[in-house]
């Protein structure tokens, strides 16, 4: 019998909602540097150049485009601070805690069942896993790339490639992701590449010109969605 394919899913806007964590970081980090205000359209605007998957560095690039200069020394402990809070890795008391878990339980359990499941993230892995044991999702998971896992990052392949490496002879059927530097990253890999798009994007038509402009083979609202169509393949 041939191995079970593998998925691979960004994790941040495709299995966990960070619109109030993350996101918000972003913009309390902005204010605390003096940048004023940020909106989401702008942030969002930003992460559709691509070569702006890791939100530190999305922080510091609306910085600068208000004319202040902060490194990433200075910058990440602020930020983290509004992300994490206090008592990370035991039971953090940040921003993270209004994170969402999105794909639904009885699909997951069905995707385990026809996949094996990976997640590849531009999150520090110790973020990465910390949300996942919250959620109870950790074992569903078995291999996850997180930010030092890979010398380059998104839109970089590495992480896919590493993947398709120590998969083998299992092939990836899909990454999953919501921006275009995950779309840009499968294209490079080889990997079919999967968006989520929400209805409550603030630049959707924008990014569905991204993500088809880069091989995109599928567009979905939602990542309960796409589990859907997949499963309904599969039984076919």
């Amino acid at each position: 019998m041939a191995p079970r394919p593998w998925l691979v899913f960004d994790l941040d806007g495709v299995l966990v909602d960070v619109n109030g964590s993350y996101r918000r970081a972003i913009l309390e980090t902005v204010r605390h540097f003096g940048g004023g205000q940020v909106t989401d359209k702008e942030v969002q605007a930003l992460k559709n150049l691509g070569g702006y998957n890791n939100d530190w560095h999305v922080t510091r690039e609306l910085l600068r485009r208000r004319g202040l200069s902060v490194p990433l020394r200075a910058l990440v402990p602020a930020f983290d601070g509004y992300y994490l809070g206090a008592g990370f890795p035991r039971r953090a008391r940040g921003l993270i805690r209004a994170e969402r878990w999105l794909l639904d339980r009885k699909l997951l359990a069905r995707l385990r069942r026809r996949y094996r499941l990976a997640i590849f993230t531009g999150r520090p892995r110790a973020q990465a896993e910390y949300v996942l044991r919250r959620f109870r999702k950790l074992s569903a998971f078995p291999r996850l790339i997180g930010h030092e896992d890979v010398r380059r990052v998104k839109p970089h392949p590495e992480g896919l490639r590493r993947l398709l490496r120590d998969c083998a002879p299992a092939p990836i059927a899909a990454y999953i992701g919501d921006t275009v530097d995950d779309a840009r990253c499968a294209a490079s890999a080889g990997v079919p590449f999967y968006g989520i798009l929400p209805d409550t994007h603030h630049t959707p038509a924008a990014l569905r010109r991204l993500f088809r402009g880069s091989g995109c083979r599928r567009i979905f609202p939602a990542i309960n969605a796409l589990a859907e169509r997949l499963l309904a393949e599969k039984e076919r």
